[in-house]
């Protein structure tokens, strides 16, 4: 029987934990029919597991018409044929706790699809045992929709539905309405959903658009943005959704109890963990410390705030001290990329010929933050951001905003396994839902495990880094003073154990004199960057890092 304190360590096994995303419809098609599935996914446990993860977070696979790729759910409990079956499911789940990772599933509840029978239901009359599971509102006396929300994919955020002769809300696609939380037996069906799959062993779940769940009752309109040094960034001249402060029609103070309510739950079965998408806009790193406190709501929040094209000493300064400040008894969650952006390569590389050294450095930084940290599936190769004609695009963001937006398909292209097989080894089949780039097949997984320089032997080292030191698990962070220098500089202690780091994220030779507090220290290499001191001085290439034992 394990102790105690064994227990509580299970328990809190997601805090510095590293989470591999999956993207399930591209990561490996078995079937032939250039979709992944779940069988592709266990086939490949070993290349995920050989990594040096803790989990893996699948994006969603369940029931689904698939008009936003799986995020539009008609049935919360099932497996779509496209990806397989129950059985496949739990023999991948077997297999992966064979292989020592945790299994997080996508939990999308905040809209359904419109083909649910939950919402069948709803829009049949105003008077059936679900009419009210779906906010639907009457139109203004003019037969417009009730208030300004607005749709992120682009659009009012109400849809007419002749039958009720009424608006629902829906935040995203008109396929997707959006669930009334405020009715206690929506949230009751939902919390049903989650313990269905509690009960078959999945180990968390990643809560999609968390802060959706609830609106304000009073349907009030939303202020327009109003652009201030707490709010640059957010300006977009592609989108109108961002031209408003969201103020009323999500995060709203109700879904705290809600939330309460899913813990409880989790707490129940012991030893899971919740991850939820926390993106707020100005809010963005209030609204996790608010989620993630008092340790009774969220175990962690997934922030958006890395996820944009800043690569920066200052900017990771700000954001990290913001967290500190704010987030102060709760868990941040980090990534530089995932299935909704431009892959970070991308973003940050200024020049094809530095992309690997750029991947290199980015996974060094980010295993070193303060945090538990996902990676996307790809990242490990260095992949770039696929550039993707419009008519291969399959993305329904994308369609709406080209050419100003290209969308989400950039970065959900199949992942390529094989250089020298058709479709890099994704599939036997004639086809991909999506194409695989020749710059993609050419660094395939089979390539790289060649070459003890690639990014994935990088990643490899890097994660066996973090592992083997503490502090960089869930050890204390603090920032040291570059005087202006454009460096980052903190301090990672736990346990006895402190790790001096300095990081030059431009493209400019730095030189850095080590204040006296830890002057006294031994270099410590990490991997595929040497550290250099030479009499108190930190000598940094371009894109360099620094690392010590204080």
């Amino acid at each position: 029987m394990a102790t105690e304190a064994g227990r509580q360590v299970d328990a809190d096994w997601w805090r510095g934990a590293v989470i591999y995303q999956v993207y399930p419809r591209s990561f490996q098609d078995t079937t032939g029919d250039g979709i992944g599935d779940i069988k592709g996914i266990t086939a490949r446990l070993p290349h995920i597991a050989s990594l040096g993860v803790d989990a893996i977070w699948l994006s969603p696979f369940f029931t689904s018409p698939m008009a936003d790729m799986g995020y539009d759910v008609s049935d919360y409990c099932n497996v779509d044929p496209m990806f397989g079956t129950l059985a496949d499911f739990d023999e991948m789940m077997e297999e992966a706790h064979r292989h020592g990772l945790k299994v997080i599933i996508d939990q999308v509840i905040s809209h359904t699809s419109d083909r649910h029978p939950w919402f069948i239901e709803s829009r049949s009359s105003r008077t059936n045992p679900k009419a009210d599971w779906y906010v639907w509102a009457d139109p203004k006396p003019d037969g417009t929709v009730p208030n300004n929300w607005l749709s992120i994919f682009g659009g009012p955020g109400w849809e007419w539905d002749g039958v009720r002769r009424q608006y629902y809300m829906h935040n995203f696609l008109i396929s997707q309405p959006d669930l009334n939380f405020h009715n206690p037996e929506v949230q009751d069906a939902l919390l049903d959903t989650v313990r269905f799959w509690l009960d078959r062993g999945v180990d968390g779940f990643r809560l999609d658009t968390v802060n959706y769940y609830f609106h304000d009752k009073q349907l009030r309109n939303n202020p327009p943005m109003v652009y201030d040094a707490a709010t640059a960034g957010l300006e977009s001249d592609t989108n109108p959704y961002s031209m408003q402060n969201h103020l009323y029609d999500k995060s709203q103070p109700e879904n705290i109890e809600f939330l309460k309510r899913l813990r409880a739950l989790l707490d129940s079965y012991g030893g899971r963990a919740t991850g939820g998408e926390g993106g707020d806009g100005p809010r963005s790193l209030t609204t996790p410390a608010i989620y993630t406190s008092g340790n009774d709501k969220l175990h962690m929040c997934y922030t958006f705030d890395l996820l944009g094209p800043a690569f920066s000493a200052a900017y990771i300064r700000r954001v990290m001290s913001t967290v500190h400040d704010i987030v102060t008894n709760g868990w941040v969650c980090w990534a530089f990329s995932n299935h909704d952006v431009v892959r970070h390569v991308t973003r940050f590389a200024k020049s094809a010929e530095e992309r690997d050294r750029v991947a290199k450095l980015s996974i060094t930084l980010l295993t070193v933050l303060r945090g538990s940290i996902c990676l996307y599936q790809g990242e490990e190769l260095g992949l770039a951001e696929a550039e993707l004609a419009f008519e291969d695009l399959r993305d329904p963001y994308g369609i709406r905003f080209w050419p100003a937006f290209k969308g989400r398909d950039g970065c959900r292209t199949p992942m390529p396994w094989e250089s020298g097989e058709p479709h890099a080894g994704f599939t036997a089949g004639s086809k991909t839902w999506l194409p695989v780039p020749q710059d993609h097949a050419a660094r395939a997984v089979d390539t790289q495990e060649e070459r003890d320089e690639s990014v994935l032997h990088h990643y490899r080292r890097a994660l066996a880094f973090r592992k083997g030191h503490p502090p960089l698990i869930d050890g204390d962070m603090t920032f040291l003073d570059t005087h202006g220098q454009d460096l980052l500089a903190f301090v990672r202690e736990k346990g006895g154990e402190k790790l001096l780091f300095v990081f030059n994220l431009t493209r400019e030779p730095q030189e850095f004199r080590l204040p006296e507090r830890v002057a006294d220290c031994l270099p410590v290499s990490m991997p595929d960057f040497p550290s250099v001191l030479e009499k108190g001085v930190v000598k940094l290439d371009a894109l360099d890092v620094f690392c010590a034992r204080v």
